[in-house]
């Protein structure tokens, strides 16, 4: 399929190798990285940095693939500002609170999930557009993918981790088992993690536009979008614990 301006496929721009595989030394990884930045180390810092102008904003100097150090051509500065809506906020804030808080955990499978949620916008776009381009299908699978793949390592809670692993079996894909909330995150995440890529600058604008598109997207259908609802997290606890004691129990047999 010819993939319009992206000459190469989704990982091109996307950088999914960036995101590592779901391993206990990763994990490690990851946690060691976040203790080092003091901004992202206090997750009771949620409501500031959600608030913070309105944005999410990143600048990002175009680099060379090379391994020689070269000063930053100012020139070919990018900047990817994702625009959260105040609403879409709120749901970050309250996500959080729920989870941190109030010891609750979502109800999963989501419906919909970010599969079908990602369905229903390139059903959106061929209703108000009448034509689909190939880059808003290469877009959106660029999302689903680096969903799934961020997903345990970046996008969880501490609290929801044992829930992911009880949940999301080999053969399943988070993004059919998770929605609204974690894609969510996921968008905060994304100037951050686009910034180690290399994307040029007509990419970078078309990228933005569909972005912000579809966060728009979900705030129109913020009502059937964020429809999963929280249960106590006692009950995840109280498997844990169960599985810990059988655990025990059959290296001692």
């Amino acid at each position: 399929m010819k993939l319009g301006y992206f000459t190469n496929s989704w990982d091109e721009w996307l950088g999914i190798d960036r995101v590592l595989k779901h391993t206990k030394e990763n994990v490690e990884k990851q946690q060691a990285l976040e203790n080092q930045d003091p901004d992202e180390g206090r997750k009771s810092d949620c409501h500031q940095r959600i608030k913070k102008n309105g944005s999410t904003v990143l600048q990002v100097k175009k680099r060379k693939r090379d391994s020689g150090f070269k000063k930053p051509d100012t020139s070919a500065e990018i900047i990817f500002d994702i625009i959260i809506p105040v609403s879409l906020k709120k749901q970050l804030v309250a996500d959080w609170e729920h989870i941190t808080q109030q010891e609750k955990l979502l109800k999963l499978p989501c419906y919909p999930n970010v599969d079908q949620i990602l369905s229903k916008y390139l059903d959106y776009m061929l209703k108000n557009n009448g034509v689909l381009t190939d880059s808003t299908g290469e877009i959106l699978k660029g999302l689903r993918c680096y969903f799934d793949r961020a997903l345990p390592v970046i996008l969880l809670y501490e609290k929801e981790r044992f829930q992911f692993r009880e949940t999301v079996l080999d053969n399943m894909s988070p993004s059919s088992i998770y929605g609204a909330q974690h894609l969510l995150r996921l968008f905060v995440k994304l100037p951050e993690l686009l910034a180690q890529v290399n994307i040029d600058k007509k990419t970078s604008i078309q990228l933005h536009e569909r972005l912000n598109d579809f966060i728009r997207f979900l705030k129109k259908n913020r009502s059937s979008f964020f429809t999963s609802s929280y249960h106590s997290s006692k009950v995840s606890e109280a498997a844990r614990n169960n599985n810990t004691i059988a655990d025990s129990q059959e290296q001692m047999s």
